[in-house]
């Protein structure tokens, strides 16, 4: 007996579609029964894109708040997965790191934003931090978890047969820990564009935040789910442009057991192909 395939790249795209089609056919109903002044139609929102791209408003706001995403992101998976590596790696300094990572966790964001713009001013140095701040401690839990549960068993075995150091990082070592940390970063990376959005709509810095503010103060809600539109199409083109091919390259050796990549865990009494 052969154990159970996992979706065919075919299926996961009709079914990625079907999940698409539903939320359009959703968000028309929803049109038709409040109006556009409530929830814009998709094709209202499509055209107020369609305008904004042609009259050179769209880039310049995406690459702004790309660029201050992007490098709050970076700082803060740095961090994260260095003091992580270190914490799981040391409980002396897990301990001594983890009332730092709770403290940052549990403050909202909103409140890391109103610090960064009292700190910073009005400038790209307070959504940096502001995504620096939420990214890290998240990132820092993933990396922390993926050392620290690293079967000491399989460690023991490799020092038994003395597996070269170098061997033992890059086949052992680091594949558990992206399995623990890959999902972390993922959500760091959604969880930064929404926060540099938030900053940037509090703070009037430009980008994708700032033109949502200016919705808002008109009144203008086609305008509003135009740029909400972009946000999510932007995270949507990350995930399968840039998170799917990762994930499959990283952490495909979890696809030889039956479920590890629909589920995120390997079922140890799945039996391989014959």
């Amino acid at each position: 007996m052969t154990a159970p395939r996992s979706r065919t790249g075919l299926g996961a795209i009709a079914a990625s579609t079907a999940g698409v089609l539903l939320l359009l056919g959703l968000w028309e109903a929803g049109h038709a029964a409040w109006g556009s002044l409530v929830l814009p139609s998709p094709r209202e929102t499509a055209l107020a894109l369609w305008r904004m791209t042609v009259d050179g408003s769209l880039w310049p706001a995406v690459a702004g708040t790309g660029r201050r995403a992007l490098a709050g992101f970076s700082a803060g998976v740095l961090l994260g997965t260095g003091l992580g590596a270190v914490a799981g790696l040391s409980d002396t300094t897990g301990r001594l790191l983890q009332p730092f990572a709770t403290l940052a966790l549990g403050v909202p964001a909103i409140a890391w934003v109103v610090l960064a713009l009292l700190w910073f001013g009005g400038g790209g140095g307070a959504v940096v931090f502001t995504v620096l701040i939420t990214v890290a401690p998240i990132v820092y839990a993933g990396a922390a978890e993926g050392v620290r549960s690293l079967d000491g068993d399989l460690r023991r075995m490799a020092r038994a047969f003395r597996v070269p150091r170098r061997v033992l990082v890059w086949d052992v070592y680091l594949p558990h820990m992206l399995s623990h940390l890959f999902p972390a970063v993922a959500t760091a990376l959604a969880l930064s564009w929404k926060v540099a959005v938030m900053t940037e709509l509090l703070g009037g810095v430009g980008g994708i935040g700032d033109r949502l503010a200016a919705a808002r103060a008109q009144v203008d809600t086609v305008a509003a789910m135009a740029w909400i539109a972009t946000v999510v199409a932007l995270l949507l083109a990350l995930e399968m442009l840039l998170l799917d091919p990762l994930r499959r390259r990283l952490l495909g050796w979890r696809q030889a057991l039956p479920g590890a990549a629909r589920h995120g865990t390997a079922r140890r009494d799945a039996a391989p192909d014959l």
